[in-house]
This record gives structure tokens, C-alpha cells and sequence, in this order.
């Protein structure tokens, strides 16, 4: 049921790491972007997962260039989640992944053949409870998200067409909606025909309300981490057509706070040297991609300062851009770059 409301502000103006107040969350960081490195990372943050786990990723659209390598996935489960389940939804728009049928064909396509996936919305939809939201009083997700006790959200850091950018935030608030109901309620003015007719602060407030349904469904059973690799302005939703990466490679974030850890990959895009990060600051700012973190705290879903833990180096404490400091801007392609799109090799 939607709610009348009134956008938020702001979501254009980042605010520094020093100009925010409140408590602090953990947040873990490696530069290692590898199997090994994943593997290490979720050590970190994997002892509140029990029962039934789900891990919620963006497999893509077919031939996707930017996804979370698969290698790296297919390892993780192997070694430390051999029961787990990747779990996904349908798409709104028409694509590869717009009905079961296209979107179990695009799996194969794109290597994800190695585990089971659970198209949570073939069955159906739940609606869970908005706690405390301005827009909604519940969302509709896959039927079948609830048959899971913990969720793991693997994440891949990039730009956004719409949201600005995206993390573990986008990841559930639209990854996990279902894709007829959930999706259109956070996308379409009620009664309009245009499908992508809300957008900025109200945009993300929505999908921020959306994700706060399901995080509060798995209560302490959640944690989240976030690779920053092959950050494409756009999202995987637009696969081979993604813009080119030019954005360099930072490494893999993880912590048991969703605002925390989005909100750390935000501070170290905007910290890389020599401008690095331009073209994801662009695209965060013109879309007010800001406004995700900002709702996030305003609803109570963590913490926007955090201590940055850096594994590589004896769990010392870092800032931001003590762990960017080292990286050039330009991307370099590597070796899990299986399907190229619009990437150039270098």
C-alpha cells in the first residue's frame, strides 16, 4: 500500500567522512581481488549466516562484462558455503532476464551453472513489512526469498543509470523486489505509463524502504560485501552495453552494517588520487545516488561512520583514502574478464 510523501533533499551533496556524526561499524577491506581474497573477506563477516543461506548477486544480462567473476563464487560456495543458494528475481524491463524461461537461458549463459539459483519470484510473491517508512507500508518480493533463514548479499560495486550507483543497498532493494509488483511499485507513479517515471530522492527512497523490508526479515542473519571491480558507470542490468570501465579497480569490502560498507566504497571513490573516480562521481551526483545513504541512516539501518579494517595488513585501522592512495586512475582489465562488451582491452 503506498503512502503520500514528500521526497527527501540532497541527494547531489556528498557529505565528507569528518562532517558526520553518530557511532561507528566495522568495516573490513582487501586489496586482493581473487578467490582467495573473497574467500578471506567473508571469514570476517560470515559467522552470523546459519540454516538455509541465500546469496543474493546480480548474475546479469547475457554477456555482461562487469558481474562478479564466477570463479570466485563457484570457490567461495565450495569451500565455505556448499549448501548455499544464489537467489535472484525477474527483471521489469524486457531483456534476458524478463521471464523465468529468458532468464534460466541467460544463467547459462553466463556461467552460472555451478550451484542451484533460485528465481525466488517463479512461484509467486510475499509482501514483507516496511517498518517505519514513508512510501510503503509493506513490499512485494519473490515467494520464495522466505524459505531461506540467512542472506548473504555479494555485491557488485558500480555506477547506476537511475540510482547513481550501486550496492548492497540497490542490490536487495531492487534485486530481491519481485518483478512485476515490487519493481513497478519502486519505478512507476501509481496510475502512470511510464515505467521509470520516479526518479532521484525519490527513487532511492523507495528502493531504500524496499531493502529495509528485507533486512529486517533476516533480522542479524545478513552481512554484506561489496567488490569494487570492473565499476562501469552503468549497472550489469544493461550487460554487453554497459559504458566502457574507466574507473580503476579498488578491491572488496565487507561488514555486518549495510550503510557502513556502501558508504565506505562511496568515500573511496571520491578519495581515489588524481581524480580517479570522476566519472562515478558524475554519475552519482546528476542522479542524487546520494540520497541512498542519507535515507539509510534517517531509517535507522546503520551507521554512516565506521572504522575501515585493512586485512591485508595485520587488521590495521585505515582511513578511506590511506586505501586508495596507492591506486592509479586508470582500469586496468584482468584476468576473470571473460566476456568484453563495450570494455576496450588495454
Amino acid at each position: 500500500m503506498l503512502k503520500r510523501a514528500i521526497p527527501g533533499k540532497d541527494g547531489n551533496k556528498y557529505v565528507p567522512f569528518d562532517e558526520r556524526h553518530g557511532e561507528e561499524s566495522v568495516v573490513f577491506f582487501t586489496r586482493d581481488l581473487s578467490e582467495e581474497g573473497l574467500k578471506k573477506i567473508y571469514d570476517k563477516v560470515s559467522e552470523v549466516l546459519e540454516g538455509r543461506v541465500a546469496v543474493k548477486l546480480h548474475t546479469g544480462e547475457p554477456k555482461g562484462p562487469n558481474i562478479i567473476p564466477r570463479p570466485w563464487v563457484k570457490e567461495l560456495l565450495a569451500s565455505s558455503l556448499p549448501d548455499a543458494v544464489i537467489v535472484e528475481t525477474n527483471t521489469y524491463y524486457e531483456g534476458g532476464r524478463h521471464t523465468t524461461e529468458q532468464h534460466r537461458e541467460t544463467l547459462k549463459t553466463n556461467g552460472w551453472t555451478f550451484c542451484p539459483v533460485d528465481i525466488t519470484d517463479e512461484d509467486g510473491v510475499a509482501a514483507l513489512p516496511v517498518k517505519g517508512g514513508k512510501w510503503f507500508e509493506e513490499m512485494h518480493v519473490g515467494k520464495n526469498l522466505l524459505n531461506y533463514d540467512s542472506l548473504l548479499v555479494l555485491t557488485h560495486f558500480k555506477g547506476h543509470m537511475m540510482g547513481g550507483f550501486g550496492g548492497s543497498n540497490k542490490n536487495i532493494g531492487i534485486g530481491c523486489a519481485d518483478g512485476r509488483i515490487g519493481k513497478k511499485e519502486i519505478h512507476t507513479p501509481e496510475g502512470s505509463d511510464n515505467m521509470w517515471g520516479i526518479a532521484e530522492e525519490e527513487l532511492m527512497e523507495r528502493m531504500t524502504e524496499s531493502t529495509k523490508s528485507v533486512i529486517n526479515h533476516f533480522g542479524p542473519h545478513v552481512c554484506y560485501i561489496n567488490t569494487m571491480r570492473n565499476m562501469s558507470v552503468s549497472c550489469d542490468c544493461e550487460g554487453a552495453e554497459a559504458e566502457p570501465v574507466v574507473t580503476p579497480d579498488v578491491g572488496i569490502l565487507a561488514s555486518l552494517d549495510i550503510l557502513a560498507v556502501d558508504n565506505a566504497c562511496v568515500d573511496m571513490i571520491y578519495n581515489l588520487p588524481d581524480r580517479g573516480g570522476k566519472a562515478m562521481i558524475e554519475r552519482i551526483e546528476t542522479r542524487h545516488g546520494l540520497r541512498q545513504l542519507s535515507y539509510m541512516k534517517e531509517l535507522g539501518m546503520g551507521n554512516d561512520r565506521y572504522v575501515l579494517i585493512d586485512i591485508d595488513n595485520g587488521d590495521a585501522e585505515i582511513t578511506a583514502k590511506e586505501a586508495v592512495k596507492d591506486i592509479e586512475p586508470n582500469w586496468k582489465p584482468d584476468l576473470y574478464n571473460i566476456f568484453w562488451g563495450r570494455n576496450n582491452r588495454k
